[in-house]
Formats: C-alpha cells, sequence, structure tokens
C-alpha cells in the first residue's frame, strides 16, 4: 500500500493544493508511515581502535567467513574478551553485527539492481537460498518481496 501511495505521490505535481487529493494521499501516508514497524537495519560502529579494525575489514570485504576466534587471534584478544567488547561497544554479538552488516550491504546492492544471485555470493554464503533464509529471518520477506522491483524492472530472483 505505501509503495502503490508513494507512486501515485511521484506522479503529482510538487505544488499540490493542501486540499487537494493528494494532500489527502499524503497525510493517510505518513500516517501510515508512522505506524510501521521499524527495521532496526543501523549496524553500529565503535571507535574502538580493534572494533573498528575488524569493522573496516568487513566492510571492505563482507565475504570475510572469519569466525570471532579469528578475529580474536588478528587483533591480539582472547575470544572471550572480543566477544564481550563487541557487546559492550555496539550492542550485539560479534555474529548479529555481520549479520546487520550483510542486511545493509544486500538493501544497498539489490536497491541499485544488482542480482540476488550475485549478492549471495559478495556476501559470501555458499548457496542463494542460504542468503534468502537469512534475509527473510531478519527482514522479514524474501528479497524480491522486500525490493521488488527498481525503475519499473525486476531484478530479483
Amino acid at each position: 500500500m505505501i509503495r502503490t501511495m508513494i507512486d501515485r505521490l511521484a506522479a503529482e505535481p510538487k505544488d499540490y493544493l493542501p486540499d487537494s487529493h493528494a494532500a489527502r494521499l499524503a497525510r493517510v501516508m505518513l500516517d501510515e508511515l508512522a505506524e510501521m514497524p521499524r527495521q532496526g537495519l543501523n549496524l553500529p560502529v565503535s571507535e574502538h581502535t580493534k572494533i573498528r579494525a575488524i569493522a573496516d575489514a568487513l566492510t571492505a570485504r563482507p565475504s570475510d567467513r572469519s569466525t570471532v576466534a579469528d578475529w580474536a587471534q588478528r587483533v591480539a584478544m582472547s575470544e572471550r574478551s572480543l566477544a564481550r567488547l563487541m557487546v559492550q561497544e555496539t550492542g550485539l554479538t560479534f555474529g548479529r553485527w555481520r549479520q546487520q552488516l550483510h542486511l545493509v550491504v544486500a538493501l544497498r546492492e539489490l536497491a541499485s539492481g544488482t542480482s540476488v544471485q550475485r549478492v549471495a555470493a559478495m556476501l559470501g554464503y555458499e548457496s542463494v537460498n542460504a542468503f534468502i533464509t537469512m534475509f527473510r529471518k531478519a527482514v522479514g520477506s524474501t528479497p524480491s518481496r522486500y525490493l521488488p522491483s527498481v525503475n519499473g524492472r525486476e531484478h530479483f530472483s
């Protein structure tokens, strides 16, 4: 419904009258948006040097599947200390933080027209189905339903 309202309002002139159909539609759309559940797709990043180093590395190469133990060794910490530090600095476990990063990257890429298959590979998923399952669990729908088209063309499978 929101997508349809946006499409309809995009076709209206920018200077519509305050009592026009477009104005009423805009008010209803804003009311509906205010009631929608929030997705919580923010990616908290810490300025702590070790967490920042991990974040920078994973942002540059999101397909890296290194475990928290691997990262702990790289940043010269124990696994437990790194796990605690990650939660303390970001509010998320390492696994949840990486999933949020993957969702942010996936949404950016999908919105720009990259195929689901390519995004899955870019994020290091062994199969497209594994990526779609993660996406659906996190967002509540598959990529093709979440972002069905860009510029009026279907881009996702």
